[in-house]
């Protein structure tokens, strides 16, 4: 039969070129570097997002985005790139029950200091200050004391 139908993994029925992206890695093989299927799709979009957010922001020179930690060409879409990274335990999914996230794919934290995560058994050295938030009049007045003591 010349329309015949090849049932082949590697066989792609419209043009017959081998698959790429989201079919290698094979999505069994994904789902076991995440808790489950649900969590592989939105662990891998929100990766997605992150290297979206790095390509759209490199001309920013405070770039803060992570861009691809595979190699990647220009024409791949950033869904395979993130698949990629995560089958190659280049990234690790970790639940984060009730965090929030921004449109680039980053936690937001509740408090300003919530995703810095420092512990004094770690830095013995270091010195606990309080947080105070900008524009605050307490930041004022250490900012006055500053000017005052150039001023002399």
């Amino acid at each position: 039969m010349a329309n015949e139908i090849k049932e082949h993994e590697d066989y792609n029925f419209v043009d017959g070129v081998t698959p790429e992206g989201i079919v290698r890695p094979s999505a069994d093989s994904l789902i076991e570097k995440a808790e489950s299927k649900y969590g592989l799709v939105i662990f891998g979009a929100r990766r997605a997002r992150q290297i979206n957010a790095y390509y759209a922001n490199l001309q920013d020179s405070k770039n803060p985005h992570i861009g691809p930690l595979v190699d990647a060409d220009s024409t791949e879409k950033s869904l395979s790139v993130a698949m990629r990274e995560i089958i190659t335990d280049r990234v690790e999914a970790e639940h984060q029950p009730g965090t929030k996230f921004n449109e680039d794919g980053y936690p937001i934290a509740e408090e300003p200091n919530a995703l810095i995560d420092f512990s004094v058994t770690e830095y013995p050295d270091a010195i606990e200050e309080e947080y105070i938030p900008a524009g605050s009049d307490e930041v004022i007045a250490i900012e006055e004391v500053i000017l005052d003591d150039h001023a002399e």
